[in-house]
């Protein structure tokens, strides 16, 4: 049967793009599908910030007239600029077990980047790593948690057998009420007593003061991952925009602060994991009943997820970000959440593994960034 890869241009299109991953995975008691609208602001030109500076191009993969498969092609140039690169990437791959659709869509794909005269092609990217990123590659027997990516095994087959290689992996470590060791807590405790001694104090997000917060935010994340893989500065557009989302979920207790002198040295954001809802709504449709689910579920939520961590470069390395990520574990599990997930750590930031190893942290899902030359 022939395979007709097409853009997605239309209304009707739009629809059948963002909706095909819940035919993938109508079965999968463990797929949280991010919400229908949410996705489809995503893919919106008008609406998404990103598409003030790059472009991207949605391809569907029919069969018989039947959508069977899924792809984008990103042309982000912040990161090209950013890293004086001149890298293409895919993103938002989905299709049913069959290689012959996927190297269809993955052609096309390919194509495009080629078109666009890029040495590489990565992904997956959906469509930065300020957003969702990477191929789940291990721990498929639990729901992913919030903004994380969730994919059928047979995905990573397909893009070997295509040609793709291992660019990098981001682990996602867990905590659990049992393997947090209580001794570790206690001297995380003396560590934030000598540095409160040293003027270096500890507090919770401020919802009523959001938007100052996060402006103080934005700075110390850029400078704090500047250097890692794949980063690339959120312009203030986006930053807003990735601000307004998390607001609608996020829990101050679960937001820690550092600073001296009023001034933000130091934070560590952590959201609620409505996964735990949307698992239930595998349809992807926000509809009244659903959206009453996710208004009375939140508070009887068991897990949440460390998002982000930064802390000022010359304030490194005197035991803030342990506190930090103690307090928020501590109170977590003290307000009856059974696990904390920190995620994503790339798999080269030895510092960041090594604290949340020495928390007992279970490196329990691991996801892949692929990428492949282009000639």
């Amino acid at each position: 049967m022939e395979i007709v890869v097409k853009k997605a241009e239309s209304r009707k299109e739009i629809n059948q793009f963002i909706k095909f991953p819940h035919k993938i995975y109508e079965n999968d008691t463990n797929y949280a599908p991010e919400l229908n609208i949410s996705i489809r602001e995503r893919l919106d030109r008008k609406k998404n910030p990103f598409f003030e500076h790059s472009e991207v191009d949605y391809f569907l993969a029919y069969k018989n007239n039947e959508v069977v498969g899924r792809i984008a092609a990103v042309k982000n140039n912040r990161y090209n600029d950013y890293h004086q690169a001149n890298v293409g990437f895919f993103g938002f791959f989905d299709v049913i077990d069959d290689y012959n659709t996927a190297k269809a869509l993955l052609d096309k794909a390919f194509e495009w980047n080629k078109s666009k005269e890029f040495d590489q092609i990565i992904g997956p990217a959906n469509f930065s790593t300020n957003e969702t990123v990477g191929m789940l590659i291990d721990g498929y027997d639990k729901p992913p948690q919030i903004s994380m990516t969730y994919n059928k095994p047979y995905y990573n087959d397909f893009l070997v057998k295509y040609g793709f290689k291992k660019e990098l992996d981001l682990y996602a470590y867990n905590f659990t009420r049992d393997k947090v060791p209580e001794k570790t807590l206690r001297v995380s405790g003396v560590i934030q007593k000598r540095l409160e001694a040293q003027n270096i104090k500890f507090r919770n997000l401020r919802l009523s003061d959001y938007d100052n917060e996060l402006n103080a935010v934005k700075e110390i994340y850029i400078s704090a991952w500047e250097k890692n893989w794949g980063f690339v500065p959120p312009t203030d557009n986006e930053f807003a925009h990735l601000a307004k989302e998390m607001k609608m979920v996020l829990d101050p207790q679960y937001c820690y602060f550092a600073e001296v002198d009023g001034s933000l040295i130091g934070f560590a954001l952590s959201l609620p994991n409505i996964n735990e809802i949307f698992v239930n709504i595998k349809d992807g449709r926000l509809l009244p009943g659903a959206l009453f689910k996710l208004l009375r579920g939140r508070k009887k939520l068991k897990s949440g997820r460390i998002l982000l961590l930064g802390v000022q470069k010359e304030y490194r390395k005197k035991g803030i970000e342990a506190v930090l990520i103690s307090n928020l574990i501590k109170d977590g599990l003290k307000n009856n959440l059974n696990s904390i997930e920190a995620s994503w750590i790339l798999e080269n930031n030895e510092m960041m593994m090594r604290a949340v190893e020495s928390l007992n942290g279970d490196k329990y899902k691991t996801y892949r960034m692929y990428s492949k030359n282009i000639e």
